[in-house]
Formats: structure tokens, C-alpha cells, sequence
């Protein structure tokens, strides 16, 4: 009689796991039971519980528990008593933990066990079941049987709160052989003959055991020039060993990198994790004669090895050493898993290099069309991390990420070099910290000119007339070159594409768009308080202040005598405005103006013969010597005025970026 709060251990079975961990746990010890009697027609039979319910769109019940058969040793004596022991040693020569029939209460409500053992030179019948209270053993019966042959049949049932996954025969036989696949794959024990069918239907069984060794069978292993490696564990070698095996039919499955202890599979992972490449399965033709026929297949590598059998946990379902970094083993999962991942790469190595050459031809393709300013940084990168088939944004974001490091490492050699009092050391540094902020430079540099190459795109587009016949209107120009109804104060430095009007226009230390200069009042279109590079002193009066309006395409009604809308007079009266102090800036600071504060005066329409009739008759503006703007000088405000056409503004921006777009080939 055992004395075991079965409950409560069974509560706090950890994590690792799952509902076909007890299933597991039967078919390996029958494979015990057959090993222990040595015999060569070793057979074990599961049979499948269903709950009788028949699912409308499978057609299959939902399982309930399972009856695992053997013809082994049987329940002896001694076999009974290590089962009614927690944490029994009788199986540990062979990883045995003494622990893994409690996994069967943990998702199932009863446990049956009858068997037939001999003993003294007769048969004898043991039945019993596994309790929840004090005793692991309870309603035990014993006596003389009228059986010929030993062996045990175990019945799991009542699944409890969880789902199985799968209802299929197939689909339950395969998950079972890739978690017992070192047991049929041992070339110094013979695999029991392993069936499985549903209880009550004997027709439709299926073996486990074909699924290896024979013509077309679906599991099939691989060759290996090298299948073993070492690691360093605290100046101790470990020495693991690798198979290598095609699953074939893999439906959903992935290739994967499994670690086994005891010839049970304990973790797996997948092989994409290490290398990007095996994210899709692999094919194999049936002839050469034709190529286009055969079959999928995806890989899973098993590693072996004496430290995964001293470190696998109680319940089989992790490893006690760390996934990560592991200082105390000095091995860890992560550790072993890649190892493995370079020796299955080194098996398919010429179609993981076709999908390599893929990956990089599209990483190509995307910095050459879509991200120029990556040029540079895109051949130091490795983009091994990457998914097989990259998108734009996975793409952009890795180099984005690479970018920020090497501008940290950068930033941390030149805090470095100012701190260091090493003189002869500094020349060489100093010229490999400037190298490297050169590349992070013209990185930016490339990004910024192939934005203004797009912005000027956009701007030429907005030009032309629409599928309608008309114009856009100059809303939604201006908005292309800085949004209506903002200020700097509301914008991000970067967020307007002044430059298209004036370069200096990138150099700004107020700018208002489309807005009052303040609460009520009159607007401009774009008024700038301009602060030059060579005058940050801030709101001074030698600085000057630049005033635009813009007109609608082909719009030239403000010319007519009776319009309220005339933007020489706007620009005029906007100045004079500013000079008797009527606006301040946004953060209600005077702009200090004098009267040899300069002004900057721009109208930007389209140059229609009524409009340069207006200006040269009216308006006593000089064209411009390509015909496309007109100039003059109001010198008793100081300020100067050009009227310019959409056509020239366009024409002059990509005339001042040709240069860079040339020499970045997005001409």
C-alpha cells in the first residue's frame, strides 16, 4: 500500500506536456515489457475510444482514451511493486524516471491495467486501476489464469477538460512514430510491431512500422558524411549525434530540429529559427524522365546524446538547462539546435543556396528600386535572419535596425576617442570613425534625394489636368508643398517641401501656411521668417522675411480689373502689415522688422497672355530672360517680388536635383 498524495502530484505535473504525452508514455513501456521478455514477434496494439458522438463534417467520433496491448513480461511482482513506488529506479538504466504514469491521470479520468504474467512456471492475472487519493494501486485482483501467454493491456479514457487534436487513424499514427522515431529507427533493438486501429472496427488498421524501410514509405533517412559534433560544457566536451530523416506527405508540418532523451523525442523546433531557408518543404521527383512528378517532403533532424539524457526533465517535456544562454551547464538548447540546423543545411545544401541567391536577388531589387540611400549599408548587412521570402517592410525594418547599430557602435568610438589620452593611437581611429560616419551620411544623403524625386512626381502630376478637364485646385498643390493650416509650430522641420520654391526655404525659423498671422485678420499662403545659416542669431531685423501666394493652374480671374483677389496688392499690403508690427510670431514674440528690413515677394500662377498683358501694362514687372517669370523692386518697402510660373518652379527644382538623381540613377 502506497501512502501518495496522488492528487496533488498530479496537479503539479509542469509544463512540457501534452495529451499525447500519456499515449507516449504506454506504447514505450510495452516496448520495455517486449524488450524485458525478448522475444522477436513483439506486438503492440492500440486501440481508439471514441466518444460515440460522429462529428457532422469529419465523419469521425471525437477520442475518448486509448487501450494499449502488449505481449511483453506483464505485470510481475516486481513490475507491480515499482509501479505502486514513486520515482521508481527499475527502469532507470534505460532513462527511466519513475514518474511518467501520472501524466495519464493528468488528461484522462481512469486508468486500467490488466495483465497476465508467470510466475513459479504458471500464469497469473493482476487487474487493477490507479487511484487520486492515498494509493497509486487500488481495486487490485489477483489469481491463477487460464492464459497461455504473458502480457498487459492498459486503457486510458475520460478525457478530461482538454480536446485530443486529431481523429483520424492517420494523422495519430504519424504524430506517434515521429515522437518514437528513434525507438523504430534503432539498428540494436528491433522496433515491436506497432498497430493501431479504432476498437470497434479491427478493419481499418493501420501499421506504424510501415512507415519506414520499404519502397515509397513516408519517413525515409537521410545520409550523412558527418553526424556527429561536440560542444564545450564548463571545459567538458559533449558529444551529440545526428540523424537526419524526409518526412514525406507533410500536410501543415514544418522541417524541424528535435532533441531526444532516452530515444524519446523531448523538444522540437523548427529549423527556420536558425535558417530562413527551411521555412517551405522540399520536393523530390520520382524519375529524371520527368522532373515535374514526385513528392513534398519537409526534414526533421533527431540529436542524441548523453547530455540531453542527464538533463531531460521529470515529465520528458523540456530539458533542465537553459533555451538561451546557459552559464551554469554551459550548454544550451539554442546551442545544440543551431549546431544541428548547420549539419541539415550541409544534406540540402545546393536548394538552400538556390533559395539564398532568391532571397538575395529580392533584397536587391527592393534597396535598387525602392531604397537607394540603402546602397552602401546593403553590402555590409548580413540578411541571413531574414524570412526566405521578405516583404518591403521586413526588408526596410532589418536595415533600419542594422543602421541604428552601427550608429550606436559609431557614436560609442567617438565618446571613446574624445575620452582617450593615447595619442598615437588616435590617427588611425580617427580616420575609421570619420569613414564610418561618411557611409551613415550618404546613406542619409541618397534617402532625402530620392524623396525629393518623388515629391517632384507627385508635384508634376498635381499640374496636370484630371480625367475631368480641369485643374487641381491650389489646395491641393500647396499641400504638396507644405499642408494648409499649419505652422512650425505644428509641423516637424522636415515635414514641408519648401525647397521646391527656394533652397533657403529648408532654413526657417517661422513658417505659416494658409493661417492668420494671428487670431483674426488676413492670411497668406506661405509667409517664412526667415533665419539663414549664416544669421542664427534668431528674430533679428536683417533677416529677411519671404512671402508666397499661390493660384490655381490656368487660373488668371485676379487679374481682372474688379478683383478683390489682386496678389501683387496682397503681398504689398502683407509687408506693410508686418511693418507696423500688426502680427507677431506664434509664440508671441514682436518680429523685429526696420525699414531696411529685406522682403521676399512670390507669386506662383500660370502665365497666361492676360496675366503678362497685367503685369507688364499694369504692374511695371520686367520678364525674366527664359520668359517664364517676372521680377521687380519696390524699393520704398524694400521688397522684392517675382511672379513665376508652375511650369518654372517645376522646371527649376529638377533642374537644381538632375545632378543627384543622375548620379543615383533615378533619372
Amino acid at each position: 500500500m502506497s501512502n501518495v498524495n496522488v492528487r496533488r502530484l498530479v496537479e503539479n505535473i509542469r509544463s512540457g506536456t501534452n495529451v499525447y504525452t500519456p499515449l507516449i508514455e504506454l506504447v514505450v513501456n510495452a516496448i520495455q515489457a517486449i524488450d524485458a521478455k525478448d522475444i522477436p514477434n513483439g506486438l503492440i496494439e492500440i486501440e481508439v475510444l471514441r466518444s460515440g458522438q460522429t462529428d457532422a463534417i469529419d465523419r469521425v467520433a471525437d477520442i475518448d482514451g486509448f487501450v494499449v496491448k502488449d505481449n511483453g513480461i506483464g505485470f510481475t511482482k516486481s513490475n507491480r511493486d515499482s509501479f505502486d513506488t514513486l520515482y521508481t529506479e527499475q527502469k532507470i538504466s534505460d532513462g527511466g524516471k519513475g514518474f511518467g504514469r501520472f501524466t495519464c491521470l493528468k488528461y484522462f479520468d481512469r486508468v486500467k491495467i490488466s495483465s497476465t504474467f508467470s510466475e513459479g512456471g504458471a500464469f497469473h492475472d493482476r487487474f487493477f486501476r490507479m487511484g487520486l487519493d492515498k494509493d497509486i494501486i487500488i481495486d487490485e485482483k489477483e489469481g491463477p489464469s487460464h492464459a497461455q501467454k504473458t502480457g498487459a493491456t492498459v486503457e486510458i479514457s475520460g478525457i478530461r477538460s482538454v480536446k485530443f487534436p486529431d481523429k483520424k487513424l492517420e494523422t495519430i499514427s504519424r504524430v506517434i512514430v515521429e515522437r518514437l522515431l528513434p525507438y523504430f529507427v534503432d539498428k540494436e533493438r528491433t522496433c515491436p510491431r506497432v498497430v493501431i486501429r479504432d476498437a470497434n472496427n479491427a478493419s481499418n488498421a493501420v501499421s506504424l512500422n510501415d512507415y519506414l524501410g520499404k519502397e515509397n514509405s513516408q519517413i525515409v533517412e537521410m545520409k550523412l558524411d558527418e553526424a556527429t559534433f561536440t560542444l564545450s560544457a564548463n571545459e567538458d566536451e559533449k558529444t551529440f549525434q545526428v540523424r537526419i530523416f524526409k518526412f514525406f506527405a507533410p500536410r501543415t508540418a514544418k522541417s524541424k530540429v528535435c532533441l531526444v532523451a532516452h530515444r524519446r523525442e523531448v523538444t522540437d523546433n523548427p529549423l527556420e529559427s536558425y535558417i530562413p531557408e527551411f521555412a517551405e518543404e522540399f520536393f523530390e521527383p520520382y524519375s529524371d524522365q520527368d522532373l515535374a512528378k514526385g513528392r513534398n517532403f519537409v526534414i526533421k533532424a533527431y540529436v542524441f546524446g548523453d547530455y540531453l539524457n542527464d538533463n531531460v526533465s521529470l515529465e520528458r517535456g523540456e530539458f533542465r538547462f537553459q533555451t538561451d544562454t546557459d552559464l551554469l551547464n554551459g550548454i544550451s538548447q539554442n546551442d545544440i539546435e543551431e549546431k544541428a540546423a548547420e549539419i541539415v543545411q550541409s544534406v540540402v545544401g545546393a536548394e538552400i543556396a538556390k533559395r539564398k541567391g532568391r532571397k538575395e536577388l529580392r533584397i536587391s531589387e527592393y534597396v535598387t528600386n525602392d531604397a537607394p540611400w540603402h546602397r552602401i549599408l546593403a553590402k555590409e548587412v548580413d540578411f541571413s535572419a531574414l524570412p526566405m521570402r521578405p516583404s518591403n517592410q521586413e526588408i526596410e525594418l532589418y536595415l533600419q535596425k542594422k543602421k541604428f547599430e552601427k550608429e550606436v557602435v559609431t557614436r560609442t568610438q567617438v565618446t571613446a576617442l574624445l575620452n582617450s589620452k593615447d595619442e598615437n593611437e588616435l590617427g588611425d581611429k580617427i580616420s575609421q570613425v570619420i569613414e564610418n560616419i561618411s557611409d551613415n551620411s550618404k546613406n542619409d544623403l541618397i534617402h532625402y534625394i530620392s524623396m525629393r524625386k518623388c515629391v517632384l512626381d507627385l508635384f508634376s502630376k498635381s499640374l496636370e489636368i484630371g480625367v475631368n478637364g480641369k485643374h487641381k485646385s491650389e489646395g491641393e498643390v500647396h499641400d504638396i508643398i507644405m499642408p494648409r493650416k499649419k505652422d512650425s509650430e505644428e509641423l516637424n522641420y522636415d515635414a514641408h517641401n519648401l525647397w521646391i520654391l527656394d533652397e533657403r526655404l529648408n532654413f526657417t525659423s517661422y513658417v505659416s501656411s494658409d493661417k492668420p498671422l494671428q487670431s483674426s485678420g488676413d492670411r497668406t499662403d506661405i509667409t517664412i521668417y526667415n533665419r539663414r545659416v549664416a544669421y542664427r542669431g534668431g528674430n533679428e531685423t536683417s533677416n529677411p522675411v519671404t512671402i508666397f501666394e499661390l493660384k490655381k493652374p490656368q487660373r488668371d480671374n485676379f487679374a481682372d480689373p474688379s478683383s478683390k483677389e489682386d496678389p501683387v496688392q496682397q503681398i504689398i499690403r502683407y509687408v506693410n502689415q508686418i511693418r507696423e508690427g500688426k502680427f507677431k510670431t506664434p509664440t508671441g514674440r514682436d518680429i523685429l522688422v526696420n525699414e531696411t528690413t529685406p522682403f521676399y515677394g512670390y507669386v506662383v500662377c500660370d502665365l497666361t497672355k492676360k496675366v503678362k498683358d497685367w503685369l507688364r501694362k499694369e504692374k511695371d514687372f520686367t520678364p525674366m530672360p527664359d520668359g517664364l517669370g517676372w521680377f521687380r523692386w519696390f524699393g520704398n518697402i524694400s521688397l522684392y517680388m517675382e511672379v513665376v510660373s508652375w511650369t518654372k518652379l517645376l522646371r527649376d527644382a529638377e533642374m537644381r536635383n538632375k545632378i543627384f538623381f543622375n548620379k543615383l540613377g533615378i533619372d
